[in-house]
């Protein structure tokens, strides 16, 4: 196929699609004017005080040709007296407008700025209240171009596009008024040109809006590709895949170009169109009405004609301004759709009402404290009887008969039937993809069952608030990410306010406490790009302190230990037996000598529970798991 834009015709925009802009403009009309409508009363002064301070200077004109050069040359004079209070009169008008641009210009930004700052504000806001799916089924490289290149677009709008739109449209009736008063044949011969102009942006402009979507949400894959590859330039070199990738990138960036280019060819060309028909429109009138003052007609004089061929010019010109602000219009309407898609994203449910609370033992009662105690208590309002009753936390947690899929095709977990009480170790096993991790997953709420039951403490944890449920879990992932900051800041991440010798404390627990003082800094070191200047085990044991800091009832460990060498999982595991004493602990771990001493082993495969017991018990059974931990097969 040949490379580059291939010929055709250009589709237009659906009703419908009409429609959503319109709603898309209303709605931004709606952010501006709720926080800013004070501010958008000072543009409107300001942009009228500097049209009619211009058009002022451009009337002038009429009166300098005919009440004083005309009069002066046929008397003879050299009187300029009145002609320079006149000229001082004039000054001050454009002075004025001078002052009436800065402010509206100033004024704007700060409208501008504002604007976007509340909707980078609600966009945060409403992504920190979408659910683990949607970042599951979104490349992070897109999300992240909706926060720089469609917010810029809508910047472009806002703060340029607005006024300079707002100002022509003040202009454009202005000026026609003088117009009209001026000469109105001349006005009537303006009129048709202008509206020539006006059909061909129209025209123009509604064809290359599909092609702007278009862009947008390929510069989106674009980054969403650029960001994946940097992550992953390692792997690229090690297997050597740089053609393959660069293949892949061609092809979106194709994508990107073919777009762009269809909607910037013809976005592009009105301005110069638009330039050209203005100077036609100037040289008609400039021919007609040279006809009109020659002879006198429509009372149309020489100084009229020189003052309406500026008003020609000053009627064309936000005209043309006003067509080539349409590409910049179109494309943040491009990209206001991306934010307000994200905005309108459904937010992650919860119909829960069980709450957490600190808690503690008074005359053998529950009752809630402000307090951190170590001791929690699940918080239940029953709304019809008018009471509150609690329930010890005790990390018991029991799935009954629970389903699940990611896609309603295909079925991940079958049938999952477990229990584990307060401090037991519950470990799973088995191979990739055979359901552990969604276990875990579905026990914090990051994904909802679709079939049957998952009880914490004898509650149904579709009853808990997920926020209160997630406090309840420690958690340790096979990928720890890290925040920019200091060591300590990122151990604090699991308690905001723990002291420095509750951080110190977590990391001596996870034996991290060694290492860290090695360090330039000690637990003052920044740490940035993701703990790039750590190893892949340091960053690990920083998780594991992260959540010992937190000290929750129930632990997830996913994987905790598998970038940690042997030496060092020997001395990690000291500190992670001492995280799960006493704790409710859920362990996901190739490395299977790390769960030996688990009080019950689940092995899974293809999303159902084969087996169950202690180490012993399934090595005697001699079943899957006997083959995964020897790596031989038990003969009959």
């Amino acid at each position: 196929m040949p490379r580059g834009p291939q010929p055709g015709s250009v589709p237009k925009l659906t009703a419908e699609q009409k429609a959503k802009r319109r709603g898309v403009l209303g709605r931004l009309f709606k952010y501006i004017g709720a926080n800013y409508w004070l501010h958008l009363i000072v543009v409107v002064i300001g942009i009228f005080t500097a049209v009619i301070c211009n058009a002022k200077g451009t009337a002038f004109m009429q009166t300098l040709i005919d009440s004083y050069i005309v009069p002066m040359l046929k008397s003879g004079s050299t009187d300029f007296g009145p002609l320079a209070a006149a000229i001082r009169e004039l000054i001050v008008y454009y002075a004025l407008g001078a002052i009436a641009i800065f402010v509206y210009n100033y004024t704007m930004i700060f409208v501008g700025q504002g604007t976007l700052r509340s909707l980078r504000d609600d966009m945060f806001e409403k992504m920190e209240d979408l659910p683990i799916r949607y970042f599951d089924t979104h490349p992070h490289g897109d999300v992240m171009s909706i926060y720089t290149n469609d917010i810029d677009t809508m910047r472009q709008m806002i703060s340029q596009s607005f006024p300079q739109i707002l100002n022509s449209a003040i202009t454009i009736v202005t000026v026609f008024t003088y117009m009209v008063l001026t000469s109105w044949p001349l006005t009537i011969v303006t009129i048709i040109m202008i509206a020539l102009i006006t059909f061909t942006t129209a025209a123009v402009a509604g064809r290359s809006g599909s092609y702007f979507r278009k862009q947008q949400k390929a510069l989106g894959a674009v980054n969403g590709n650029i960001e994946e590859i940097m992550k992953g330039q390692k792997v690229v070199k090690v297997f050597c895949h740089e053609d393959e990738v660069m293949e892949k990138f061609n092809e979106l960036n194709e994508e990107l170009y073919n777009n762009a280019y269809k909607a910037n060819r013809l976005a592009n060309c009105i301005g110069p169109v638009n330039m050209q028909m203005g100077n036609i429109s100037y040289l008609a009138c400039a021919v007609v009405g040279g006809v009109l003052a020659i002879n006198g007609w429509t009372g149309l004089t020489l100084g009229g004609l020189a003052a309406f061929l500026q008003f020609n010019r000053a009627f064309n010109m936000p005209v043309n301004q006003i067509s080539q602000q349409f590409q910049s219009i179109v494309l943040a309407m491009a990209g206001a759709e991306r934010v307000f898609d994200l905005i309108d994203e459904k937010p992650e449910a919860d119909e829960g009402y069980v709450m957490l609370v600190n808690a503690k033992e008074e005359n053998g009662e529950i009752v809630e404290c402000e307090e951190r105690t170590g001791m929690w208590a699940w918080k239940h309002y029953h709304k019809a009887e008018g009471t509150t009753t609690y329930v010890k936390l005790t990390g018991d947690i029991v799935f009954d008969d629970v389903d699940f899929s990611y896609n309603p095709d295909k079925p991940v977990l079958h049938n999952i039937k477990l229990f584990a009480t307060p401090g037991q170790k519950i470990a799973f096993v088995g191979a990739t993809g055979a359901g552990k991790t969604t276990i875990t997953n579905l026990i914090n709420r990051f994904y909802d069952i679709a079939d049957g039951k998952i009880r914490y403490d004898g509650i149904n944890i579709n009853k808990i608030k997920k926020a209160d449920l997630r406090k309840s879990l420690g958690i340790v992932l096979q990928d720890t990410h890290l925040f920019t900051g200091t060591i300590a800041d990122n151990i604090r991440y699991g308690k905001l306010d723990a002291t420095d010798e509750e951080v110190v404390a977590a990391a001596k627990l996870a034996n991290a406490d060694s290492f860290i003082h090695r360090l330039p800094q000690g637990y003052d070191t920044v740490i940035t790009g993701d703990g790039g200047n750590l190893s892949q085990g340091q960053r690990q044991l920083l998780a594991i302190a992260r959540a010992a800091i937190a000290d929750p009832p129930v632990l997830i460990l996913d994987e905790a230990t598998s970038s940690i060498d042997t030496r060092t999982e020997k001395i990690v595991q000291d500190g992670m037996d001492k995280l799960m004493h006493g704790r409710t602990t859920f362990v996901i771990a190739h490395r299977l000598s790390t769960i030996r001493n688990s009080d019950c082993i689940m092995v899974l495969d293809q999303g159902r529970i084969i087996e169950r017991g202690s180490h012993e018990e399934l090595i005697g059974e001699g079943g899957k798991y006997y083959q995964l931990y020897t790596g031989k097969i038990q003969n009959a």
